[in-house]
């Protein structure tokens, strides 16, 4: 796929994925969304990316829905249907549901939370509606001090969309969610902090080297499959209250991967020596994964 609304940049094992629309402040289009969809799989699959960073060209993060873009109708649902939650469950996965009744931030988010790389967003500017949802996805959000949030669906007299509702809570807690999502509007990056939704708050001027010194950080004598694995299992068991299934998933993710990876991590400890870890996410993922 040829991409139109984002960069990406290959740095020595980073993958820079740059929201590049800057005229709009990165506003989100369904073409965002399917570009979007498209990168993560791909960085998902190539080895040669270890950590991926997502960032926005210019003085926006992403300016939420490209509201002007679509006409009268800028989600892109089918409007002349009348879907069921039954209707989803049987056609989930086929086109006229995809395209014409699934909201495409979920799409996007289920992209990045279905990718076997650790994900780092570094917020340079405004990040509302779908741009505030989309970094819930992603497992480390660092913000410049000019950057500001808001999920504003109630605004514009939506719901929030982009698994947002399932993961926000589960970051800040019920009753902060709930308050953003009921005042609807734009706060800054301090309060984002304060509220739990960031890990850091940087001068505009280094928030760059904070996202790339924190992706070093995960790479180097790492092993890519437990990282790979590990993003899999926090992400699934965030979604169940079984925990016997938690730790069957881990007993066998444990198993898996001590044969090869853990063989050669025990060896280096033992030999007091940095690791050469040989294994990777796109070959040698254990056989029950994807479960």
């Amino acid at each position: 796929m040829n991409y139109d609304t984002i960069r990406l940049d290959h740095d020595n094992g980073i993958l820079w994925l740059t929201l590049n629309r800057p005229q709009m402040l990165n506003a989100f289009t369904l073409q965002m969304a399917d570009e979007l969809i498209d990168a993560f799989g791909r960085a998902s699959d190539d080895d040669a990316v270890r950590v991926v960073i997502v960032t926005g060209e210019g003085k926006g993060f992403c300016a939420g829905m490209d509201l002007g873009k679509e006409g009268d109708n800028p989600f892109g649902f089918a409007h002349d249907k009348t879907p069921t939650l039954a209707d989803m469950d049987i056609c989930h996965d086929e086109p006229a549901s995809a395209d014409g009744v699934r909201d495409s931030g979920g799409r996007v988010a289920l992209a990045i939370m279905g990718c076997r790389k650790p994900v780092i967003a570094a917020v340079n500017g405004p990040a509302v509606g779908i741009g505030a949802t989309m970094l819930l996805s992603m497992d480390i959000r660092l913000a410049s001090d000019q950057a500001r949030f808001g999920f504003i669906f109630g605004r514009v007299g939506i719901v929030p969309e982009a698994c947002s509702s399932w993961l926000l809570p589960r970051i800040v807690g019920v009753s902060q969610a709930l308050e953003w999502f009921y005042r609807a509007d734009v706060f800054d990056a301090q309060e984002a902090l304060r509220g739990g939704l960031l890990r850091a708050v940087v001068p505009a001027a280094e928030l760059r080297a904070e996202a790339e010194r924190m992706a070093r950080g995960f790479m180097g004598a790492r092993s890519a499959v437990s990282a790979a694995l590990t993003r899999q299992l926090v992400y699934t068991g965030l979604g169940t209250a079984d925990r016997d299934r938690v730790h069957k998933l881990e007993s066998l993710g444990v198993f898996y991967t001590s044969q090869k990876d853990g063989t050669e991590g025990v060896a280096a400890f033992r030999e007091r020596r940095e690791p050469k870890f040989m294994s990777s996410p796109s070959k040698d993922m254990p056989p029950f994964y994807p479960w």
